[in-house]
C-alpha cells in the first residue's frame, strides 16, 4: 500500500498526540513511610493523621453506641490507614417475601429498637457513673438469622481510588457488577461506588462521616443523627467545623487522598519464583477481578457531584490495585444487603436521587467486593470474613463466578500453584 505524504502527517501527529498522552501519565507514588502523596504538604499530612488517629472520648461525642475511639484504632497496619484484624458484625433477616430486611435489635430491656441497620456495635459508653441503670449494649436476637463479620479495610492510597473515572469502573462490569450509591454531600447525585466490601460509598468524604457516625458514634454535618439518644449528653451534632473551617470528617477524606498507595515487597517480586507466578496469575484468570493496573481521571475533573476537583498529585496517575472494585458473586457472600438509612442518613428516602436502582442493590446480596490485593501480605486473615488464614486457602475457596479460575488452578502442578502463592506474597 502507497502511502501519501498527506497520511504519513496525519499518522505522525496522531503517534505524537497518543504519546503526548502516555506521557501525561504518571506511576503513583507508593510506600508506607507517611509521606504525603504531594497532595498536601507533610506538615498538613501529618496534621490531619493526627486527627485519624485521635482517641475520641465522651465528651467529644464517642457512642452512645460504637465499635472503636479512633480510625487508626481499626486502621493500622504498618502504619495509620492501613487494615488490621480488627472485624465488624452484620446480620439482618429475610421478611416473608423472602427478601432481605435490615435488622431490629433491642436495646434498653427490649424498650427501644435500633432499626435501619445492619451494623451491629460491639461497644456501648453506659452503664456508666452518670446512668448506672442504662443498658443499651446492642445484642443479636435469635430472629437475625443471616450473620457475618467483615474485615477492616485498607484505606491507604484511596484516593487514587476515588479518582478513578465512572466510566473506567463501569468498562469493567462486564465482568462483574457496578452499583451506582448515593453522595452524601451532593444530594441528589450518585457515584459508581467503591468503597466497603458492598460498594457502599464513592466519595472518601461521605465515607469518612458513614465511619464516624456508625462506628464511633459521632454525628457531623452529613450524618447529624444518633443511632440512640439514650445516655447522650454531648451537645449535637458532635463534630462542629476548627478555626480553619474543617470537620474532622473533611481531615480524615484529605488524609486517605493524600496516602501513598500501598508499597511492593521489590526483593520478592524480583524474585524468579514470583515473576513465574505473575504469568501464571495472568493466565489462569485471576487478573479477569484482580485488574493489576487502573489509571486515574485527568487533574482538574469535576467528581462527587462537583463537590472535588482531582489534584494534580492524584490525576492522571497510574496505579496498581490489583481489584476491580466491583462485586462478585464468588461463593463467599454473607447475604446482606446495604441499609440505606445507615450509609447515606435517615432521609434518604426523601431525596431523589440520579440514576439509583434499590433492585440492583439489593441484588448485591450475595455479592461483596473484589478484595484489592496490594499489601495482602501484610494480612494473616483474608477474605470479607477473614475466616481464611493462608493464600492457598483463600484461593482455593473461591467459587461461583471464579469457579473456573479455581478449577484451573487446581490443575497447576504443585510447583506452579507456589509460585502463584510466591507472587501473591509480593504484593
Amino acid at each position: 500500500m502507497i502511502i501519501s505524504h498527506a497520511m504519513r502527517a496525519v499518522l505522525a501527529a496522531a503517534t505524537l498526540t497518543a504519546v503526548a498522552a502516555v506521557s501525561q501519565q504518571s506511576e503513583a507514588p507508593t510506600g508506607f513511610d507517611d509521606l504525603s502523596n504531594g497532595m498536601v504538604d507533610d506538615s498538613t499530612h501529618h496534621a490531619d493523621q493526627d486527627s485519624f488517629d485521635e482517641v475520641e472520648s465522651v465528651a467529644d461525642g464517642l457512642g452512645p453506641l460504637y465499635n472503636a475511639q479512633s480510625c487508626r484504632e481499626c486502621h493500622q497496619n504498618p502504619t495509620s490507614g492501613g487494615p488490621s484484624q480488627i472485624a465488624e458484625l452484620r446480620v439482618g433477616h429475610r421478611g416473608p417475601d423472602g427478601r432481605f430486611r435490615n435488622a431490629d435489635i433491642p436495646i434498653a430491656r427490649g424498650k427501644v429498637v435500633i432499626s435501619g441497620r445492619t451494623l451491629v456495635n460491639d461497644r456501648a459508653i453506659c452503664p456508666s457513673a452518670a446512668f448506672p441503670d442504662s443498658e443499651i449494649q446492642e445484642r443479636v436476637p435469635d430472629s437475625e438469622t443471616i450473620r457475618t463479620t467483615r474485615a477492616s479495610l485498607n484505606l491507604l492510597g484511596d484516593g487514587l481510588v476515588e479518582a478513578v473515572a465512572d466510566s473506567t469502573l463501569l468498562a469493567l462490569g462486564r465482568h462483574g457488577q457496578a452499583v451506582r450509591v448515593p453522595i452524601v454531600e451532593a444530594p441528589g447525585t450518585t457515584g459508581v461506588g467503591r468503597f466497603g466490601w458492598k460498594d457502599q460509598q464513592a466519595s472518601l468524604l461521605s465515607f469518612s462521616g458513614d465511619a464516624y457516625l456508625n462506628e464511633m458514634g459521632i454525628t457531623n454535618r452529613l450524618f447529624p443523627d444518633e443511632v440512640t439518644t439514650l445516655c447522650n449528653t454531648a451537645p449535637e451534632p458532635n463534630n462542629t467545623p476548627d478555626s480553619t473551617g474543617l470537620e474532622d470528617i473533611d481531615r480524615f477524606a484529605r488524609f486517605m487522598r493524600a496516602t501513598k498507595a500501598p508499597a511492593r515487597d521489590t526483593l520478592l517480586a524480583r524474585a524468579a519464583p514470583a515473576k513465574a507466578g505473575s504469568a501464571l496469575f495472568d493466565k489462569i484468570g485471576c487478573v479477569t477481578c484482580h485488574v493489576r493496573t487502573l489509571t486515574t481521571a485527568a487533574a482538574g475533573t469535576a467528581i462527587n457531584g462537583g463537590t472535588f476537583t482531582i489534584p494534580p498529585a492524584l490525576g492522571d496517575k497510574t496505579f496498581h490495585p490489583f481489584g476491580d472494585f466491583l462485586l462478585h458473586n464468588v461463593g463467599t457472600g454473607d447475604g446482606i444487603v446495604m441499609a440505606m438509612p445507615e450509609h447515606y442518613g435517615r432521609r434518604v428516602y426523601q431525596i431523589k436521587w440520579k440514576e439509583l436502582s434499590l433492585d440492583s442493590i439489593a441484588r448485591t446480596q450475595n455479592k461483596v467486593r473484589t478484595a484489592p490485593l496490594w499489601g495482602v501480605r501484610l494480612r494473616p486473615r483474608l477474605m470479607h470474613d477473614q475466616a481464611s488464614v493462608t493464600l492457598r486457602d483463600a484461593v482455593m475457596r473461591h467459587a461461583g463466578e471464579a469457579s473456573g479460575v479455581t478449577q484451573r488452578f487446581r490443575r497447576l502442578s504443585r510447583r506452579e500453584q507456589q509460585a502463584i502463592i510466591t507472587f501473591l506474597r509480593s504484593l
